[in-house]
């Protein structure tokens, strides 16, 4: 039997702050590709409701020169001891369906199902703080009902001075 969560308001303090962030990202998910392209971004991290959640503003250019602009909200439910993670990007002016997961030993694991060029995926965040200055995102799918997944996004953060 697992052990019960601890209670997780605080799991997000780590990532408060200005990011510089290396992206690597792969470029055909799902397809048996091992074609990654890399390129810079930058987050701001605000926390509110004394750390119950944050906001993340995320600005980057692709390498052939187009923009992402993309927004992260998280909000902490403390009933369920859970967080969940709502993403929206300019391209398309709406949020993703919410990630909900929590923190174990350090590591946050968020899940959802999505659809995905028309078929429904499971995708999973990690979230992992690497000491006060760096940390990691990644982003998986899964198209076998989690039995497998393919990680297609790398985010390494390093805090800005």
């Amino acid at each position: 039997m697992s052990q019960p969560l601890a209670d997780g308001v605080h799991d997000f303090d780590f990532l408060h702050g200005t990011w510089r962030i290396h992206n690597r990202k792969l470029r055909n998910p799902l397809a048996g590709s091992t074609d990654w392209y890399e390129f810079d971004g930058r987050a701001v991290e605000r926390p509110f409701w004394d750390g119950q959640g944050n906001l993340e503003e995320y600005e980057a250019t692709l390498p052939d020169g187009s923009p992402i602009r993309g927004m992260a909200l998280r909000l902490y439910n403390p009933a369920a001891r859970r967080w969940t993670i709502n993403w929206a990007s300019s391209t398309s002016g709406t949020l993703d369906p919410p990630m909900t997961g929590a923190f174990r030993d350090g590591r946050g694991e968020f899940y959802s199902h999505e659809d995905y060029k028309g078929r429904m995926i499971l995708v999973r965040f990690i979230w992992t703080s690497l000491g006060p200055d760096t940390a990691r995102w990644e982003q998986a799918f899964s198209a076998d009902a989690g039995a497998s997944w393919e990680t297609n996004w790398i985010m390494d953060f390093a805090r800005e001075r």
